[in-house]
């Protein structure tokens, strides 16, 4: 498996995001997740992606038991910047944003002991939290390298504004967004901030939540999805064009619809972290790592899934106040 850099180390282009395993898409099989994780790093992958609100905290715990025999061979990254309710309150676990110093710390705490391990290799503010300086936030973040607890630090869904101003506190070594062939609105300025101050680019969803896999049918009840105007079943037919595109360019290589539009997000110089909970599916996603498309199919689906062109915003308007836009 390939390397890219991310701050001072090196993991594996292809990451393993881990959050369907515990959340938001439906039932999981916990022992079929162990498998995958085995697999995954049988399949040179050392980077796993997790956060507390993933549960919250289940996700972590999973990991945690797993990470034990694995230690030295994955790097771990996990997310804070939540205010997180009683697990089991019916009002539900988020309570909103909270990127207070207090709350960095008491964040980090817990992933240690969940994770089990001594140090977080990259440790990223979930979401901007719009009554915080993010000064001050990364200051208290600075203060969990110095103590070792963390190796580098991250942002998500961060502007290119905040982007600036949280480098200049402490080397940001990575920004995970959203980004695929049908969601490039970072394209305009944030990539480019990121290749200017060197901060690598983690996708998230490189898949479109699995809809570029060709999982197009109704979410169902309960699946986060399900939430999430891109999915609703006008925009989910309009949008079929998008596997249209990624079609043509199937049928020219021996390759699937997962592996054609992972090796574009890849083509881009950036680390990807698709979900996958199910043996069959990371290993559909790995090929991508060896696919070489070539110029012209590249060029064919940037302009077939040009920026702006899906239909639906990619968050309800409660789960899209949480992305950054501060100039």
């Amino acid at each position: 498996m390939r390397k890219r850099a991310i701050g001072t180390m090196e993991a594996s282009v292809l990451g393993l995001g881990c959050m369907g395993m515990s959340w938001a898409y439906g039932a999981a099989d916990e022992n079929e997740s162990k498998r995958t994780l085995d697999e995954a790093v049988a399949l040179g992958i050392d980077f796993f992606d997790t956060a507390e609100v993933y549960g919250p905290y289940t996700n972590e715990e999973l990991l945690g038991k797993y990470l034990a025999g694995v230690r030295g061979k994955v790097k771990i990254a996990t997310k804070f910047g939540f205010a997180i309710a009683d697990a089991a309150s019916p009002a539900g676990a988020l309570r909103g944003l909270d990127s207070r110093p207090a709350n960095v710390r008491r964040a980090c705490e817990g992933s240690l002991r969940r994770l089990g391990v001594e140090t977080i290799d990259l440790y990223y503010q979930h979401r901007v939290d719009p009554n915080v300086p993010i000064e001050e936030t990364v200051g208290a973040m600075a203060e969990l390298v110095k103590e070792g607890k963390v190796r580098a630090l991250g942002l998500s869904e961060a502007s290119a504004g905040t982007l600036r101003r949280a480098h200049k506190v402490h080397p940001i070594a990575a920004l995970q967004s959203e980004y695929s062939l049908w969601e490039r609105d970072l394209e305009r300025e944030i990539l480019p901030t990121c290749r200017e101050l060197g901060i690598t680019l983690v996708a998230y969803s490189p898949l479109g939540r699995g809809f570029l896999a060709g999982k197009t049918e109704q979410p169902a009840a309960g699946d986060f999805r399900a939430t999430l105007p891109r999915f609703s079943e006008e925009n989910r037919a309009a949008n079929a064009r998008f596997l249209e595109a990624i079609d043509a360019v199937v049928k020219k290589h021996d390759a699937t619809r997962a592996q054609v539009a992972l090796a574009w997000v890849l083509s881009k110089d950036v680390v990807a972290i698709p979900g996958a909970k199910k043996l069959n599916h990371l290993r559909d996603n790995v090929g991508a790592a060896s696919l070489d498309l070539g110029a012209a199919d590249l060029a064919f689906l940037d302009q077939a899934c040009a920026p702006g062109s899906a239909q639906g915003s990619r968050y309800s308007e409660t789960s899209g106040r949480w992305v950054d836009r501060t100039p």
